[in-house]
């Protein structure tokens, strides 16, 4: 006998793609509520809660920080992979502070913000030397580093929210063919057609390796924030995701393709144990144009002073070939003679 699985709801749109139709849809399994806890040198237990709060991935870190800033490192990435509005790491219940090797590892998740702002990090610090520590690091200024855990969220929650399509495939041949018609349909529905020659081939790289490399099921996703766009490809291989989580499983011309059309790439371990592989890449939208338009040839006609339109003829439009001849085409007659006295 096999185990019943609970199908989750999914909470944004799923377009299937009928050409290409998958046995089933990913089944994602429930996200693990805390890890395991740890006793540190001193006896101290040090784990990582997770929970969801509207959608913000929050990680309550416990104990020393330096025991646990690198599963935290590893548990942001996992959060960031399911999509979520924001991770927030709330750090109110550490024992220690602002040692430099742990304050580092903080400020490296601000990478993260870095390469795609559509996905935020907070961070959660009572102690005002790590808040301080963070604000003048390169990468920690690009996190939100509150002291309470409600600012954090609301923070988060106060960022745009971004336009996200996504696709299901199965592991065919014709996948990177149908994900080059879904992104370039999406892009066209967002006004974001100059970006299709750019994207299109991006997205057929990632699909053709995780198709190749996982032979799982993939989601494709499609997102757009203040003028950067992410495309992503996530498979369901657990055995592949533990040997190259760390890198991208793109070589030659595949790479060359990505890194030269990108401003960023890489990959993330997902909680089921497989990947996810994104490229961002520069579309910002055209600006509305301000500038009066040319006028056409035939207004300039129109105002001209031998014009004659429509209007004051019944209704029927000007014709030139069927008008009759002017005066001054016409033959001149001969002057008639005097008439007789």
């Amino acid at each position: 006998m096999q185990p019943l699985r609970k199908v989750p709801a999914l909470s944004a749109v799923v377009h299937n793609h009928t050409g290409m139709p998958t046995n089933r849809l990913p089944e994602r399994p429930a996200t693990r509520s805390e890890q395991p806890a740890r006793c540190s040198a001193v006896g101290i237990q040090t784990g990582i809660r997770r929970h969801l709060v509207n959608e913000v991935a929050v990680l309550g870190v416990s104990g020393q920080l330096r025991d646990a800033v690198q599963d935290l490192a590893h548990e942001v990435q996992i959060a960031l992979a399911d999509g979520p509005r924001g991770v927030v790491c709330d750090l109110s219940a550490v024992v220690e502070g602002a040692e430099p090797g742990a304050v580092e590892v903080l400020a490296g998740l601000g990478r993260h913000v870095r390469d795609w702002p559509g996905a935020p990090v907070a961070l959660v610090c009572p102690d005002p030397q790590v808040r301080e520590a963070l604000a003048t690091h390169p990468l920690g200024g690009q996190l939100i580093v509150t002291a309470s855990l409600f600012s954090a969220i609301s923070a988060v929650l106060a960022t745009p929210v971004l336009a996200v399509e996504r696709l299901y495939l199965a592991p065919h041949p014709t996948a990177p063919r149908a994900s080059r018609d879904f992104v370039s349909r999406t892009l066209l529905d967002w006004h974001l057609g100059r970006v299709i020659r750019f994207a299109s081939p991006v997205i057929s790289e990632l699909v053709m390796s995780s198709t190749v490399n996982a032979g799982t099921d993939i989601d494709v996703s499609v997102a757009w924030h203040l003028g950067a766009l992410r495309l992503s490809v996530r498979d369901y291989s657990p055995t592949f995701g533990r040997q190259r989580h760390s890198t991208l499983s793109l070589h030659g011309p595949g790479l060359a393709v990505v890194a030269g059309l990108t401003r960023a790439f890489g990959v993330l371990p997902t909680a089921d144990g497989g990947t996810l592989v994104w490229a961002v890449l520069d579309a910002a939208r055209p600006r509305p144009t301000t500038s009066r338009p040319r006028r056409a040839p035939g207004d300039a006609i129109r105002k001209s002073p031998g014009f004659t339109d429509a209007v004051g003829l019944g209704g029927l439009p000007f014709c030139p070939e069927a008008q009759p001849p002017r005066t001054a085409d016409r033959a001149p007659r001969p002057p008639s003679a005097a008439p007789a006295q």
